[in-house]
C-alpha cells in the first residue's frame, strides 16, 4: 500500500486493528472515511483473527465471508445509482 492508493481507491480495508494502524501510518489521515476493517460491514465489527496464530481456519473463513458479503451489500446500496448492470469494476 502506498499513500497514492488513497486517491485511487474508494475503500481501503484491513483485517484487524494492527492493519488499520499501519495503513494510517502510511496515509497520515483519513478525511474521506475510506479506511475500515472488513468486519465493520457486519453487525459485529472488530478484528478477524489470524488463523496462523489461532489455528482456527474455519472461524476465519466465516468471518471473511461475512465481511465480504457485508461489504458487497454496502457497495451495492451506496453506489446503486452509479453502477450499471453487467459492468465489471476494478
Amino acid at each position: 500500500m502506498t499513500k497514492a492508493d488513497y486517491d485511487k481507491y474508494d475503500y481501503i480495508i484491513g483485517m484487524d486493528g494492527w492493519n488499520r494502524r499501519n495503513m494510517m501510518r502510511i496515509l497520515g489521515a483519513d478525511p474521506e472515511g475510506k479506511v475500515s476493517l472488513l468486519l465493520d460491514f457486519t453487525e459485529r465489527p472488530g478484528d478477524i483473527a489470524d488463523p496462523w496464530y489461532t489455528g482456527n481456519f474455519d472461524v476465519t473463513y466465516e468471518d471473511v465471508k461475512e465481511g465480504c458479503e457485508g461489504l458487497l451489500d454496502h457497495i451495492l446500496n451506496a453506489d446503486a445509482g452509479r453502477l450499471k448492470p453487467g459492468k465489471y469494476y476494478e
